[in-house]
């Protein structure tokens, strides 16, 4: 990220020797006409040795940054003595740089199975949402599912002749399943599976509030909380997606399976071996810390030696929701390590300063905790809900809410002051504290290190454009030509992207998404007064606003570094201040202002994914519609389920090892405690840090830059304080004893493999990434429910020294000590 030159994964540094290859390489190169990408070696002990067979490779005119033809050949460039450096690297080399435009998309199989897992991802990820970890759904394990699911359509025979049956089977098996028809279904079901933030207050007003908004209402509301920053990144992609730099690392694990499973099987015959070996070990593992033995989702050898020590489950237990910060803890479920993303694609320099923003927040917890800052050892140790005033962490009472709103769902000043102002959890505040420490520092990161990236970012708002939108002149052939050869040309451009433009890919108009824009505006303004939400129209235009000036900084930041920011409490103490003593409102702005940010990222994600797997954006776009559509309505639909059948649950504190009500018990605690922010954060008051951080997170980036651009060491430019700061607040909430494995494993596959075995890395790194999310997820969603309850019953393991039942006040699942007090 800090690196202005495309170089994500490696300081800056190493530019100067890849300056020196590049132009050695030049000189053999220039008199080349065509890319060619070719078989990988099959032979792992020979797999510094590369092989070509000119029959097998295809070729393609392209352009490098110089405008000189330029041969991708791996065999050519990184034996086993060179390392990938840059982002222009990863994906030239990683990734084949060749297409085939005469395979569609447009076919009913792809159409269907697109739906298909459309619906299955919205109703994993809304079951996920009220899991004791947040998990999301991999796009990778949606890949291998599509895959499957296309297989009986290939069976149907194809035969010959214009009768009604014979042109049925070949309208349902046009052909082989190609690549593009896989990228087309992969993306209608990541459109689908982002569990919609919406969800979160209508389930906030069933469980807290007593009010359920009418059905259909509420369905419009999911979907065009889901749509409104759809125009706004669509319209950014040309700053945000083109660019070789910005490189979406979490899509290459996806778009590598894809090349696997569709490109010639001799040439990846072994690639595609060790996929399944992988994938099976996995999913059959996986069965094992998930329900045989839980113990294995986190061992944690302190607590064997200390089973009745507080302490040690504070510091090192954490193999539940809410159990402690699970310092030196040994997880083996790859559903916990990956929960969030896998560490195996993240790029080296996210996960250094990661892992120094995780070790910071070990030594601030605690010190939190037992210097009693903030009467913190008055409240459980992690807990995302408000108490009241208590002389002790084993007397503290739960805030009422509702015993301070008035039937307007508004706050009743003078019942606040009967009940007192509510208390947080000392780990909670500073979680708050690092959130926007982290969001003000990556917004200044971005100005100092990557302005030129960022600049033209609302280029499309300029009068001169605008116009154009609405002009009835048609573009010449000439113009178009000088516009693709321009695109060619650029050095800044991603090659997959000029690849697209050179084989005539005719891209989306700007309207349309600016279109999607409005119906979304327009759909979501008259939902507000149905719903009642008590937003006035005014704070609904701030706030997504607000969603639409975040989406170019983290959304480059995402591009760049594969780290993603939660905005979620920046946003709802926005709106405390905005909408002062109206938690309901509040929770409506953060649907469209924090889940804009969200939703935006996630399109701006798919639609990379989708150039690097040479789909067109017509084919893209309608993917995405689609998909996010048909998921919204799921969302809805599961969630009023969950809720019914497992209100105690998610009311607890704690919850169970299988459902938890954290994310509903934040979202509605920030929302109360934000609408009282003149009282709880503003300067003077009790928790004045909260706010003040924002001037900390200003600050933060400015001495590293100085540093650098007075000393010119590079260590300097490779510190990013936003993914610092943000780190420093992780563990509140969840299960936190797959961080060392997480990290143990980032490092080794990011440096170690990289650097020391780099055809390995380019071979396997990220394919073996693929087959752990697949494998895992797959086995995931049948245990939960089969066995885990998401059908309504749930079956336990017997009990025994691998499994002793957990939260039994008593031990937790890794011989913890049970603390009384966070159950609640």
């Amino acid at each position: 990220m800090a690196s202005q030159d495309g170089d994500v994964q490696q300081s800056p540094a190493v530019t100067s020797a890849i300056a020196g290859k590049a132009d050695s390489r030049k000189e053999k190169q220039n008199s080349q006409t065509n890319i060619h990408k070719t078989t990988d070696s099959e032979d792992p002990v020979t797999e510094g040795t590369k092989h070509t067979d000119p029959e097998k490779a295809k070729s393609i005119t392209n352009v490098d940054q110089d405008g000189d033809d330029y041969d991708v050949r791996k065999e050519d460039h990184f034996g086993e003595a060179t390392v990938i450096k840059t982002a222009k690297d990863l994906v030239t080399h990683v990734l084949h740089v060749d297409d085939d435009p005469t395979k569609s998309p447009w076919t009913f199989r792809a159409i269907l199975i697109g739906m298909i897992l459309c619906t299955f991802a919205s109703v994993l990820q809304e079951i996920f949402y009220f899991k004791p970890q947040i998990i999301l759904v991999s796009v990778v394990f949606l890949t291998v599912l599509g895959y499957i699911l296309a297989m009986p359509f290939q069976l149907i025979p194809r035969p010959i002749g214009d009768g009604k049956i014979a042109r049925l089977c070949r309208f349902l098996n046009p052909g082989e399943f190609n690549s593009k028809e896989h990228a087309f279904t992969i993306i209608m079901g990541s459109a689908g599976s982002s569990s919609a933030v919406a969800t979160q207050i209508l389930a906030a007003q069933r469980l807290y509030y007593g009010f359920t908004p009418n059905k259909g209402a509420a369905i419009f509301l999911v979907i065009s909380s889901q749509f409104l920053s759809y125009g706004v990144a669509g319209m950014l992609r040309t700053v945000l997606v083109h660019p070789a730099k910005m490189l979406w690392p979490v899509n290459i694990p996806v778009n590598t399976l894809l090349e696997t499973l569709h490109r010639d099987r001799s040439e990846t015959q072994k690639r595609l071996r060790y996929f399944t070996f992988i994938f099976s070990g996995a999913f059959l593992w996986e069965i094992i810390p998930a329900w045989i033995a839980p113990i294995f989702q986190g061992i944690s050898i302190p607590c064997l030696a200390r089973q009745d020590s507080l302490l040690i489950t504070n510091l090192f237990g954490g193999a539940q929701n809410n159990e402690g910060l699970g310092f030196l803890g040994l997880c083996f479920d790859w559903n916990y390590i990956a929960g969030l993303s896998s560490p195996l694609w993240y790029p080296l320099y996210t996960l250094v300063n990661s892992l120094g923003g995780y070790l910071l927040c070990i030594v601030l917890f605690m010190g939190i905790y037992y210097g009693n800052i903030w009467r913190s050892r008055d409240f459980p140790f992690l807990s995302q809900l408000m108490f009241h005033q208590s002389s002790n962490a084993t007397n503290f009472v739960q805030y009422n809410i509702t015993a301070i709103l008035n039937p307007d769902n508004t706050i009743n000043s003078t019942l606040v002051a009967e009940q007192g102002l509510p208390y947080l959890s000392g780990s909670y505040l500073l979680s708050f504290i690092s959130t926007n420490v982290g969001i003000t520092a990556a917004i200044v990161h971005l100005l100092l290190w990557n302005y030129n990236d960022l600049k033209e970012g609302w280029s499309f708002l300029r009068w001169s454009k605008i116009r154009s939108y609405f002009s009835r002149q048609t573009t010449s052939n000439q113009d178009e030509a000088a516009r693709r050869q321009k695109i060619v040309n650029d050095s800044e451009m991603d090659p997959h992207y000029k690849l697209m433009v050179q084989n005539g890919y005719v891209e989306v108009p700007n309207w349309w998404f600016g279109l999607v824009l409005l119906l979304a505006f327009v759909i979501g303004m008259v939902t507000l007064y149905q719903v009642k939400s008590t937003l006035p129209w005014w704070a609904f235009i701030v706030s997504n606003l607000i969603a639409a000036l975040f989406i170019l900084f983290f959304g480059a930041q995402m591009g760049l570094t594969g780290f993603q920011f939660n905005q979620q409490p920046v946003v709802q103490m926005l709106a405390g201040y905005i909408l002062p003593g109206r938690p309901l409102a509040n929770m409506y702005f953060t649907v469209f202002g924090f889940n804009g940010i969200q939703q935006g990222q996630w399109l701006l994600r798919d639609l990379k994914l989708a150039q690097l797997a040479h789909l067109s954006p017509k084919a893209t776009f309608t993917a995405q519609m689609l998909g996010t559509v048909i998921g919204g309505i799921m969302d809805y639909v599961i969630m009023v389920s969950i809720v019914d059948n497992q209100t105690p649950a998610l009311l607890s504190i704690s919850g169970t090892n299988v459902w938890s009500g954290q994310n509903v018990q934040s979202y509605s605690t920030l929302a109360v405690a934000w609408s009282l922010a003149k009282d709880m954060f503003s300067v003077g008051s009790r928790y004045q840090w909260v706010t003040l951080s924002y001037l900390l997170g200003f600050m933060a980036p400015i001495p590293f830059w100085l540093a650098w651009k007075y000393t010119k060491r590079e260590v300097f430019r490779d510190v990013d304080t936003s993914i610092i700061s943000w780190y420093c607040g992780l563990l509140y909430v969840g299960v936190n004893s797959s961080l060392l494995m997480y990290f143990g494993l980032g490092i080794f596959a990011q440096w170690y493999l990289r650097t020391y075995h780099p055809s390995a890395f380019i071979k396997y790194n990220y394919l073996v990434s693929a087959a752990l999310d697949g494998g895992t997820q797959v086995m995931v969603f049948l245990l939960s429910f089969a066995v885990l309850g998401a059908s309504g019953n749930e079956y336990k393991f017997p009990i025994y020294a691998l499994n002793n039942g957990g939260s039994n006040e008593s031990k937790n699942i890794d011989y913890c000590k049970f603390n009384v007090a966070a159950a609640g």
